[in-house]
């Protein structure tokens, strides 16, 4: 985060933010089973204000023009921008705020939750303000609550993070020490998945089907408690059969769907220690345990071959 003056009437703010992987617990932290989520930093987004008489004017990928006649997809940003600057005592006008986005939409990457983190940040810094981490997460979740509807927070949280985030409703906020290095590999399905309509869908679930589907939201949750025994002490081995024991729940649950199975099986097939999808499902990404660095490389090839879109291998490192 930068300021730079030129003059009086004219100055320029960023603000960026990393995105974030759900490693274990999604759709279950819905229902008050904990998750674990993961700072990703090889993609994310950068905002830039710039002093620019008039109204305020967007300009991203998928929108340019004034903030007043954003598309309703954007709704939750401009609600964001518009609330951050009320908090600041700013007026609503005389800017240009410039998204730079690294992070795939739709793909269970926390893209809706980075983009208000860094506007949040970079709108700060343009008033020159210090923030809180309350005031933060508490700005940023107006846009995360119109793009998913009754979030669970751990995506702002986790974004603002450089540290595994375990996350519980109503429960202190905890990070994790890791043991080891872990190496994954992220791979992208092709397809954008919904995560408002997942979480719908589960709920609607929960509704018909009580007794059986709790089961399988507490049975999320005690793998998720091992996957946090297996980071801090266990290590990889205990890790990727919790990540594929809830991969099963998922399925269960009708959140995978086949493509997202095919690139599932195929990891697993070429050694992958665990897999499962991150994030809502139906489309998105799927997060794989890999052996080791030279593994992840390799593996990571190999899901681009079978027609993943894009893929990322990345270490979550041992904090010193």
């Amino acid at each position: 985060m930068s300021i730079q003056k030129a003059t009086t009437t004219e100055q320029t703010a960023i603000g960026v933010a990393h995105s974030k992987l759900i490693l274990i617990g999604e759709h279950a932290v819905v229902h008050g089973q904990p998750a674990i989520a993961i700072p990703f930093p090889l993609v994310g987004v950068e905002s830039v204000i710039e002093y620019v008489p008039g109204s305020v004017k967007l300009d991203s990928s998928f929108y340019h023009g004034p903030l007043e006649s954003a598309p309703e997809s954007l709704s939750g940003i401009a609600t964001c921008i518009k609330e951050t600057l009320k908090h600041l005592q700013l007026p609503c006008k005389d800017l240009l705020i410039t998204i730079n986005s690294s992070i795939p939409h739709g793909k269970g990457l926390g893209s809706s939750a980075s983009v208000a983190i860094s506007l949040t940040r970079s709108l700060f810094a343009y008033a020159n303000e210090e923030y809180t981490e309350a005031e933060l997460l508490k700005l940023a979740n107006i846009a995360e609550t119109y793009a998913h509807g009754a979030p669970s927070g751990i995506d702002t949280l986790t974004i603002t993070s450089e540290s595994p985030v375990w996350y519980e409703k109503e429960h202190p906020i905890d990070l994790i020490n890791l043991s080891d290095d872990f190496h994954f590999v992220v791979a992208d399905s092709g397809r954008i998945g919904d995560t408002r309509l997942s979480v719908e869908s589960v709920a609607h679930l929960l509704m018909s089907a009580p007794k059986r589907i709790r089961s399988k939201l507490d049975r999320i949750g005690e793998l998720t408690h091992h996957a946090k025994y297996a980071l801090e002490k266990a290590g990889k081995t205990l890790l990727g059969q919790m990540l594929n024991e809830a991969q099963k729940e998922l399925e269960t649950l009708g959140v995978s769907d086949a493509g997202l199975n095919r690139l599932i099986y195929f990891a697993r097939q070429e050694g992958a220690l665990g897999a499962k999808l991150t994030g809502g499902g139906n489309g998105g990404c799927i997060i794989a345990l890999a052996q080791n660095e030279v593994h992840s490389r390799q593996l990571a090839e190999k899901l681009r071959k079978v027609g993943a879109q894009a893929v990322w291998p990345f270490v979550l490192k041992k904090q010193e």
